[in-house]
């Protein structure tokens, strides 16, 4: 009972995360769930069946405050939704030894990502109201739904990255046609692995509580999302990923490293993610001194129209 209301709170705060950042539920879900000992390829089968339905509250919930830019999500689920049918497939035919350091390092790169993206890069604001094509969204689709079947977890953090960096949607409806896009993604991953494996290895009851924790998040997600900084959290994010599916790729699974050196390692990585939530959190506080020191804001404080 005390796993179960577990995944429940961890599912609460990834949905958090995820419908203020537009990723990590999928990874930071399956990071926990690979580190409980759960097979790799049930892993991701349970996040994305429990995805179905975070998905689409979430999805309901940001198109609900404005959120969704419904051509993006068409154009960029439904080539999503084959790549992550590929990705399932494909993670359903490796042996388990091979598929756990695998899926680790997919996640670990991806931690990596997140935060070193979101520590020096923040979000990028330029260039609102270009059309995103779909020579551009097609492929990255592809890319992110087969990352995100082999890895439990990666729509996020390949797309929404990709489009704040392109800099042609408002940070606001990438978050939210990221998270509704990938309902398509998750049903297409589950169709995968339920057509490969069945119900094998699969805990309905996890799939339930992962679900319910994330349901209760989605609407708040989705009304907080304009004013959660972002950049702090995809630091905190990208390290809680990195830390600890950098303990499988150093443990007995991946380079058999033991001892002193383990906890060198574990505690390089701490003082690189305490560093990195420092400094976007000073980042942070610089972009708000600017802005409230731009003309801009002077003429609204002292009603000037011009």
């Amino acid at each position: 009972m005390r796993k179960l209301v577990l995944l429940a709170i961890v599912g609460l705060l990834a949905q958090l995360v995820d419908g203020s950042l537009g990723m990590a539920y999928g990874v930071t879900t399956t990071t926990l769930l690979l580190a409980i000992g759960t097979n790799p390829v049930a892993a991701s089968a349970t996040v994305h069946l429990a995805e179905i339905g975070t998905t689409l509250v979430s999805g309901a919930s940001h198109w609900r405050f404005g959120n969704v830019d419904w051509p993006v999500v068409l154009k960029i689920g439904v080539p999503g939704a084959i790549g992550a049918f590929a990705g399932a497939t494909f993670l359903s035919s490796l042996d388990t030894s091979t598929a756990k350091p695998l899926m680790s390092g997919i996640l670990l790169a991806l931690g990596l990502y997140v935060l070193v993206r979101f520590t020096f890069k923040g979000l990028r604001k330029d260039r609102l109201g270009t059309p995103l094509r779909k020579r551009f969204l097609t492929p990255l689709g592809l890319f992110g739904g087969f990352v995100d079947a082999t890895g439990g977890g990666g729509w996020g953090p390949v797309g929404t990255p990709a489009i704040l960096a392109s800099g042609r949607l408002e940070p606001r409806k990438v978050i939210g046609s990221i998270d509704t896009s990938e309902f398509l993604v998750s049903v297409a991953a589950s169709i995968g692995f339920l057509a490969a494996l069945g119900s094998q290895g699969i805990k309905f009851s996890w799939v339930a509580m992962l679900f319910i924790g994330g349901a209760i998040a989605a609407p708040i997600a989705a009304w907080i999302v304009r004013t959660i900084p972002p950049r702090i959290l995809g630091s905190l994010v990208g390290g809680i990923i990195v830390l600890t599916n950098a303990r499988t790729i150093i443990g007995t699974d991946g380079l058999g490293l033991s001892g002193g050196a383990t906890w060198l390692v574990h505690v390089l990585v701490v003082v690189v993610w305490v560093s990195a939530v420092l400094y976007s959190l000073r980042a942070h506080r610089a972009e708000v001194a600017a802005s409230a020191d731009s003309p801009e804001a002077e003429r609204e404080l002292v009603g000037d129209p011009a």
